[in-house]
Parts: C-alpha cells; structure tokens; sequence
C-alpha cells in the first residue's frame, strides 16, 4: 500500500535528510513539500496526502497554527510533529492544534518509519523523552499556559529562560536545569530577543526587569 506523505520544512537541509529517511522504503510517495504553513495550506488541496511531517518553527505561518487549519479542514489527514524542539510548551500546543505524534528530528530512519506505522494505525508516536514530558503535561495542564500578551507575549518558558539568564547561567546549564535540548534553548533565546526587540543577553534581562517580568 503507498502511503502519500507531505513535508513541511524550511531548512533544506533537514529537509533532504527527512527525505532520505523516507526514501528506505518504497512504500512512501513525498507529494507534496511546503517551505512554510501558507505553503502547504494553499497547495494541499490539489493532493491526496495520508499524512504530514510537520516542522514546528517556520517563517509566516508556523507548524502549529499550520497543524490546526489542516485539521480544521482535513481532519482525516495525521500530522507528525517532527522537530528540534522538546520543551512542554511545543508539545501542548502541538497536541491541542491536532498532532497525532511528537518525533525529534534526530530520529533514525527506523524509528521514523515506526511512527509513522503507528500513527497511520490510530496510535501517537513520540520519542521517549517527548512522551515521559506529556505524561508531566498531564499532571500540570496549565503549566505551560501562555503568558499575557501585555507581557511582550513571552511565554512562561521564556520568562522562566530569563530568569536564568538573569541569574548567570549558561545554555547548556539552562538545558539541564529544564530538562531541554542546547537547540531548545538557543531557539527560545532568538524569540526572547525578537519579542523584547533586543539583541542581546545583558539588553534582555534589563528589559524585562524594568518590565518586571523578572
């Protein structure tokens, strides 16, 4: 049986290296491959896809917001979640835009392949680490709410992040503190600074304590 796949990703390179993971099995057909969620929203319709690989953070419209209007729409069509993202607040919105499955993109091809089995057949693939992280979500829904938006719509992860900051921390001591991939947090420093419309550490922790958000 040939399952129809769309991808949704905008680093070519990560996207070359989805494809090359799918292409180890014949049984994959790519149909479709959007740089953004515009993209894939607009061109959908015109194929017959069984499921999407979907990439959280694009630019324009992003692998959430994407994974909601699919849904919406195409509520027959299973999206994996497949991302360099592994902190609890990624996780619930992606599992309340409609994510069948949460895969880091570190995964093998084997494990890939797997998931995507698993998600065709009703089930919810997710990497080890991604699913000890939703049964925490389950213990503390609201945990991972977003913040206010008078509060430069930082999420409470991003105030948390610069909370350590404030405090000295390196990345990779932040990483470990919140249980979070290098990658995680060098990406929600980028929102940091472009939501605070800084560029650096030392302009965002001043920032945000004359806000106090800190």
């Amino acid at each position: 049986m040939q399952i129809r796949i769309a991808i949704a990703e905008d680093n070519s390179l990560a996207l070359k290296v989805c494809i090359d993971k799918l292409s180890f099995y014949p049984e994959y057909k790519i149909v479709l491959k959007a740089f953004n969620g515009e993209e894939l929203v607009g061109n959908i319709e015109k194929h017959q896809v069984d499921l999407i690989l979907m990439d959280i953070q694009m630019p324009g419209m992003g692998g959430i917001e994407c994974a909601r209007r699919i849904k919406l729409n195409y509520p027959q069509i299973k999206i994996l979640m497949l991302t360099t993202f592994d902190d609890d607040e990624n996780i619930f919105q992606a599992i309340m835009a409609g994510a069948s499955g949460y895969l880091l993109k570190e995964e093998t091809a084997e494990t890939l392949h797997e998931a995507i089995y698993d998600t065709l057949s009703g089930g919810a693939a997710m990497s080890p680490g991604i699913a000890l992280k939703v049964l925490n979500l389950i213990k503390n829904p609201l945990a991972n709410t977003p913040a206010s938006s008078d509060n430069f719509s930082l999420t409470k992860r991003e105030v948390e992040l610069l909370e350590h900051l404030k405090n000295g921390f390196s990345y990779e001591k932040i990483a470990s503190n919140l249980s979070i991939s290098y990658g995680t947090v060098r990406k929600h420093i980028e929102n940091i600074y472009r939501k605070l419309q800084v560029g650096n550490k030392m302009d965002a922790v001043r920032k945000a304590s004359n806000n106090r958000l800190i």
